[in-house]
């Protein structure tokens, strides 16, 4: 039976999970809630699993049986799916809509811990086939709590016993590209994030004399524009950098000027240069403009996710392994990356591999125009967990029998190069 044809028995099982996920969304490193369903879900399964001591994470490795197995040697799959959600109180009237005020699933991570559940059950059948192992990371933290980061620091990486020798993620999108399209590219795919937090310290007065003060007002607004010019006159448009100012604090009164005035941007770069380039260029021009208008700045840049940066050769595989599966229509080549972040990228800093989106927009809604991840109105459509649960595990079985294959040629040259020495 083909892993397309298996994975329709857990359509019931798969549905359930997600809807019962969306209902108690849960935010952040702790997610109790959500790693109880989990592990529910996983229950009765050959699988070795462990938890975060610092999050609320769960790791479960399945030992392939195969019998091209390599032995202790035997090489390693990782496969992830991020489970929380986000502060958001969603709009949408839905039967399984949220029951947590404040909290929902904007961003797909339900669908994404149902996916990979049932990636687990496809899996554990065809344990018979596995040529080594897969480790299967549940991760809580992934909106901006670097749960992927903590998670490498408790040892996910390594949880087989040997470290992870490719990785793969996916993410839906409830717009962008249309209902079950598949989309990636090598290199970098999604942006590097991080943070500027500017606080401009003059001295307050009143409104009608400002020059008996110094006001911080009008050097942050300088201060914003400035930032804009500098991404256009010290960055190659080739290698873009985005800066956009989201949160301004300042004052109490129209004729009162204040001692202290804040900003908060977000930065978007899309290589470590630029991105290591824009941690130098913004401080000094911030702190320059304050000091020529005799006002202090405190200038904080803080490192958020690094570059999602796809891996050519596993890329490549991962491609090659959906078209398999659901025909080269279903596949496009992203001709550029998101400015949107991820924390997987801290995966793929360490293991080559690949992340991949999937369009779940629902059916019949243009997803060019349709709410896109975070908004409350957000809709992630059923109708693609199949496909993620089939592509996760056919991943999973594809990739340990090229490993096990390049593995099994190099042992074949390393025998004919050694019995030419003995024949020389």
């Amino acid at each position: 039976m083909s892993v397309l044809e298996d994975v329709g028995t857990l359509r019931d099982h798969v549905i359930a999970l997600r809807h019962a996920l969306h209902r108690e969304p849960e935010i952040g490193l702790m997610l109790p809630r959500t790693q109880e369903k989990v592990l529910r879900a996983l229950d009765g399964l050959p699988l070795e699993i462990s938890l975060g001591r610092r999050t609320t994470s769960v790791t479960a490795v399945l030992r392939g049986t195969g019998a091209s197995r390599a032995g202790d040697d035997a090489p390693v799959v990782l496969v992830r799916a991020d489970m929380d959600a986000l502060p958001v109180r969603e709009a949408l009237d839905l039967p399984f809509r949220s029951q947590i005020d404040g909290a929902m699933h904007a961003c797909g991570h339900d669908l994404h811990t149902a996916m990979l559940v049932g990636a687990a059950h496809l899996l554990c059948r065809r344990r018979e086939r596995l040529a080594g192992d897969v480790v299967f990371m549940f991760q809580p933290g992934e909106e901006s709590c670097n749960g992927a980061g903590v998670m490498i620091e408790e040892g996910v990486l390594s949880a087989a016993g040997r470290p992870a020798e490719a990785a793969f993620g996916l993410h839906v999108f409830s717009g962008l590209v249309g209902h079950g399209q598949f989309f990636t590219r090598p290199g970098p795919m999604m942006a590097a994030s991080d943070q500027l937090h500017v606080t401009v310290i003059g001295e307050g007065g009143h409104g009608s004399a400002p020059h008996l003060a110094r006001d911080p007002i009008p050097v942050v607004a300088e201060m914003i524009t400035s930032l804009q010019t500098m991404v256009t006159r010290q960055f190659d448009i080739f290698d873009p950098v985005v800066v956009t100012v989201g949160m301004i604090q300042g004052g109490t009164k129209a004729n009162v000027i204040p001692d202290v005035a804040t900003f908060q941007a977000t930065v978007r770069t899309f290589s470590e240069r630029s991105r290591e380039r824009v941690s130098v260029a913004a401080p000094r021009l911030l702190s320059a403009l304050a000091e020529g208008h005799g006002l202090e700045a405190r200038v904080d840049y803080v490192p958020g996710y690094p570059v999602t940066h796809n891996d050519v050769d596993e890329t490549a595989f991962s491609t090659a392994t959906a078209r398999d599966l659901f025909g080269e229509a279903r596949n496009e080549h992203m001709a550029h990356p998101l400015a949107g972040a991820e924390d997987f990228s801290r995966v793929l800093n360490e293991v080559p591999g690949s992340f991949m989106g999937l369009g779940a927009t629902p059916p019949g809604v243009d997803p060019a125009s349709a709410p896109f991840n975070h908004s409350p109105y957000a809709a992630y459509d059923d109708g693609v967990l199949l496909d993620g649960a089939a592509l996760y595990a056919e991943w999973a079985v594809r990739r340990l029998e090229l490993a096990r294959l390049h593995r099994a040629g190099a042992a074949a040259d390393g025998r004919s190069a050694t019995g030419e020495e003995a024949r020389g």
